[in-house]
């Protein structure tokens, strides 16, 4: 078999499921006869053997042999499969859910973001009431600012309003010990979308290993668009990495304190990137993350990935006390223009993990969610 599928075979299957009418050749559809969803099948191209799963497109009841998730372009194809093999596999969206499989193991860190020119499908709507000591948001999830075009080439689903009814502290307080984020958002910002920083893929499709894939490293293709968000099978819009138009709204500026952009699950208040120096008044300056990517080369064999240490996995980071301003759930405790008596606060930052990773209160359990 060839290294990897030229352009042509692979944006035809590609098109699979991503909303393209583009049509599979018909020994696509003939690797599948007699078989089931998700069965590893194999056909013929000019370019040589190609291997996949059956999966079943949104249009067409007959099952089909198709790759994993599609290629953007041919540069993307042929960076991952220099680096790492790219197992096919059944693309999200594509009948049943199944567990996708990569076996990239670095990468460019180039995300190829769709273009956020899209207005929202309807009203942005969000209602934020206390009761008692429970802070309650209220929202439909849809932005108040462009998202990108959905479905797209990497994200087969179309965005569609939500009913969060999400509880939190009012007056939250700092826990024994810390909750490392789950599958689940860490929190909602303050126009009602979620924030969302994991990625459900995983090394060889194993959740086990320990090996999930970063978001933002560009190794999967998830179809995020400029604001570095896009749709989960359930219609929700939600950020894995810096809300571009979101901060651009809040008018976020180098020269002062950012604003409030949202409430974590613990039910203390986010902030992005700027805050002030010494964490008491005075200066302001873009506050740095204590993480940074490890040295040295990842363990080998098993269901481990080989290879160096790049950013490509969440477990390539480590946490590295004073590196930065802020600590190892990407916060601290700080006045602010909203608590000028203090509170503890949680920072969106331009390096990793850019959205916090664990909380230091009590999360809600309102937000866990599952996830495909």
């Amino acid at each position: 078999m060839k290294a990897f599928v030229t352009l042509s075979v692979a944006v035809l299957l590609a098109g699979v499921g991503s909303g393209s009418q583009a049509r599979p050749p018909q020994a696509a559809f003939d690797a599948c006869d007699n078989r089931s969803q998700g069965a590893s099948c194999r056909m013929n191209t000019p370019q040589g053997e190609l291997q996949g799963r059956c999966g079943t497109p949104s249009r067409d009841n007959r099952l089909v042999c198709m790759p994993e998730g599609g290629y953007s372009q041919q540069s993307n194809a042929a960076h991952n499969n220099r680096n790492g093999k790219h197992t096919l596999g059944v693309p999200r969206g594509a009948g049943t859910r199944q567990k996708r499989q990569h076996s990239v193991i670095q990468s460019d860190g180039e995300l190829n973001l769709v273009r956020a020119d899209t207005a929202p499908i309807t009203e942005n709507l969000i209602e934020v009431d206390v009761e008692g000591d429970t802070r309650i948001l209220t929202a439909n999830g849809i932005s108040d600012h462009y998202t990108g075009v959905f479905p797209n080439r990497g994200n087969p689903h179309h965005i569609e309003e939500q009913k969060y009814r999400l509880r939190v502290p009012a007056y939250p307080r700092q826990a024994n010990r810390i909750t490392p984020l789950s599958m689940g958002d860490f929190g909602i910002s303050v126009n009602g979308v979620p924030f969302d920083p994991g990625a459900a893929e995983w090394y060889q499709g194993k959740r086990n290993s320990g090996w999930q894939y970063e978001a933002l490293s560009g190794a999967v293709t998830l179809g995020l668009d400029d604001n570095h968000a896009h749709v989960q099978p359930t219609g929700a819009y939600h950020y894995h990495g810096l809300p571009s138009l979101l901060l651009k709204g809040l008018a976020v500026s180098a020269d002062e304190h950012s604003p409030q952009i949202g409430w974590a699950a613990d039910g203390f208040p986010i902030y992005a990137l700027y805050g002030y120096s010494n964490g008491n008044g005075g200066a302001v300056s873009e506050l740095a993350s204590s993480y940074r990517v490890k040295s040295g080369h990842r363990p080998d064999g098993g269901s481990n990935p080989g290879g160096h240490y790049d950013g490509t996995f969440t477990a390539d980071y480590e946490y590295i006390e004073g590196l930065g301003e802020l600590d190892e759930c990407n916060g601290r405790f700080v006045t602010t223009p909203g608590y000028p008596q203090g509170t503890y606060a949680y920072f969106l930052t331009n390096s990793w993990p850019v959205i916090p990773r664990c909380y230091k209160g009590t999360p809600s359990s309102d937000f866990k969610r599952g996830r495909p």
